[in-house]
């Protein structure tokens, strides 16, 4: 781009993570160019351009088959609390403010020369998350910015850095604005946040200020702290599902939109928690995830700790095969042998999977 008479730069999370030392998952890039001179710089480079979402200023350069994006300089032009209209500019700062913290209005050019159009350094080498100027203005271009608010704090913010008293004051004068957004985006980015290292101080301002009763109804932060502390303890990594479960909540699958994969997953958790099972028979039931999870939680929820094998029995329990078949029960047939079947079953899992195939024909 450079060699074009262009500027280009790495910007947001990939430059906020480097400046942190932690680990990027996206590489973005920004330029002055226009889209289409973008893709006529790319072609004649030999690469391969893809318009993936070229009216909003975003080409996708395919290099070695990785695809990353590079997108035009902007500045909004109207926002609705969901989406923006904008123009392409030539300038960093009017890309720059419309993004949401400080600590993402980062550009880095090729050297590794970090360009900070706004004064969003210092806010980055102190953690500190806080909007771009106004706050309350920052929110209503995109209501998902409350919940990124509380995300970015739990990922980044010391657990002792205190919170922004004007974004708290924006968050909750504006509340009424979470229900202008879909269930998918609400769910991806709470299962972003309770999959921080420990979401439970995040949580916590969350149901103070009355984010948490908009985005999950009914439900309670009380056993999350206990959950993240056993799962630190018994080094287990973080489960964004199992903690989920321990928030509750009216309807949470089809609020957040759940996968049909995690809503099962939660359901078993939730399910298991406040079962009777034996460790084992916990693991054989939900398998490894959710045995696990469900074991964490129902120890969290009567304020015990976890014994030392515990979690290795969970794990036993999920790769042992029950050991009766049909071919056991010659004698029966069609729903008969189902039901048959299914009671030995349940007498298995409440031995804790120790009662062996003739013990249990023999009952």
């Amino acid at each position: 781009m450079e060699a074009a008479g262009h500027h280009l730069y790495f910007v947001g999370g990939c430059v906020r993570n480097a400046v942190l030392g932690e680990a990027a998952s996206d590489i973005d890039m920004s330029t002055d160019a226009v889209p289409n001179r973008v893709i006529e710089v790319v072609e004649d480079a030999g690469l391969r351009a893809v318009p993936t979402g070229i009216d909003h200023g975003t080409v996708t350069v395919v290099v070695d088959g990785a695809g990353f994006e590079i997108t035009t300089f902007r500045r909004d032009v109207e926002t609705d609390g969901r989406r923006a209209v904008v123009s392409f500019s030539t300038d960093m700062e009017d890309d720059a403010r419309r993004r949401d913290f400080t600590m993402n209005a980062l550009y880095a050019d090729r050297s590794g020369v970090i360009h900070d159009p706004l004064g969003g350094l210092p806010d980055t080498l102190a953690r500190r998350v806080r909007f771009i100027e106004d706050a309350e203005r920052r929110i209503r271009e995109d209501y998902l910015r409350t919940l990124r608010f509380f995300r970015f704090s739990a990922q980044y913010a010391p657990a002792d850095a205190g919170w922004d008293a004007d974004a708290l004051a924006a968050i909750s004068a504006n509340l009424d604005g979470l229900e202008q957004l879909s269930a998918e985006r609400i769910g991806a980015e709470v299962l972003k946040l309770l999959g921080a290292p420990d979401p439970t101080p995040a949580v916590a301002v969350m149901a103070q200020v009355g984010v948490l009763a908009r985005v999950l109804p009914g439900a309670d932060p009380m056993f999350l702290g206990p959950l993240v502390h056993l799962e630190q303890q018994n080094n287990v990594v973080p489960d964004p599902l199992a903690r989920l479960a321990a928030l509750g909540g009216e309807d949470v699958a089809e609020r957040l939109r759940l996968s049909k994969k995690d809503r099962r997953v939660l359901e078993q958790i939730s399910t298991l928690a406040l079962s009777a099972w034996p460790l084992k028979a916990m693991g054989h039931v939900g398998g490894a995830q959710a045995g696990t999870a469900a074991t964490l939680l129902r120890a969290a929820m009567a304020s015990q700790p976890i014994a030392d094998d515990a979690l290795q029995a969970v794990h036993i329990g999920a790769q042992t095969d029950f050991p009766v078949t049909a071919r056991d029960l010659p004698a029966l047939e069609g729903p008969a042998l189902g039901e048959k079947l299914n009671a030995l079953k349940q007498l298995w899992l409440t031995s804790d999977l120790t009662l062996g195939k003739d013990e249990l024909l023999a009952s």
